[in-house]
């Protein structure tokens, strides 16, 4: 009766390595960086003038939310979180070289991440609708000058998902070469960052 030759050990299966250019790498490009470090800045000097005026108006900050629409803020939390998840997904799928996969995961992206101005909108129009303006007191001038700041860079981000979502489309990004839809992703979610931050700011806290 015959052997059967078989192989001393069995082939084991990784992960493919990583190399040390991938690990030292900054995600996205230089430009990406310093429009980010601009932004954090001009946030950061808004976020100076929002507790100066809580300092010298406490009363004001203290009812200004009872006459907002929580609600809103909390759809707009809730969209631009799970648009920065798409955009995760998106980045992941372009290194598994699955453009027609990352393609899709921007494109949602960009839908939930145009329901921000959308809501916006309708918040606004309450708003107006119930006397909530600039002229209703500065927790509601410091409110509109910051949300409307951050709304005009969510614009700019959803400008670069779709220019990001063309490029993917036509299959430019792979594995090998995929800043720009990266730098795309650290943009949109910076813009997350700042949103929760505001968030609790008007909406929440007393």
């Amino acid at each position: 009766m015959g052997t059967m030759n078989t192989p001393l050990t069995e082939p084991i299966y990784t992960q493919p390595s990583v190399s040390v250019d991938d690990r030292n790498r900054v995600p996205g490009n230089s430009g990406i960086w310093v429009g980010i470090f601009c932004v954090l800045v001009e946030f950061f000097l808004l976020f100076i003038v929002y507790f100066v005026a809580k300092a010298h108006h406490p009363e004001a900050f203290q009812t200004g939310p009872d006459k907002l629409v929580t609600l809103a803020g909390v759809v707009i939390t809730l969209l631009l979180l799970t648009s920065g998840y798409c955009m995760v997904k998106a980045v992941e799928s372009i290194r598994k070289d699955a453009p027609t996969v990352a393609f899709r995961w921007v494109i949602l992206a960009f839908i939930l991440g145009c329901g921000y101005p959308l809501v916006k909108y309708f918040e606004i129009q309450w708003n107006m609708a119930h006397g909530v303006d600039t002229k209703a007191g500065i927790f509601y001038t410091v409110y509109y000058y910051l949300t409307l700041n951050h709304l005009v860079h969510v614009f700019w981000g959803l400008l670069g998902l779709g220019w990001v979502a063309v490029r993917t489309q036509r299959g430019i990004y792979t594995s090998k070469d995929y800043s720009g839809l990266e730098a795309a992703a650290v943009y949109w979610h910076t813009t997350d960052v700042i949103w929760l931050a505001i968030f609790p700011f008007f909406y929440i806290l007393r």
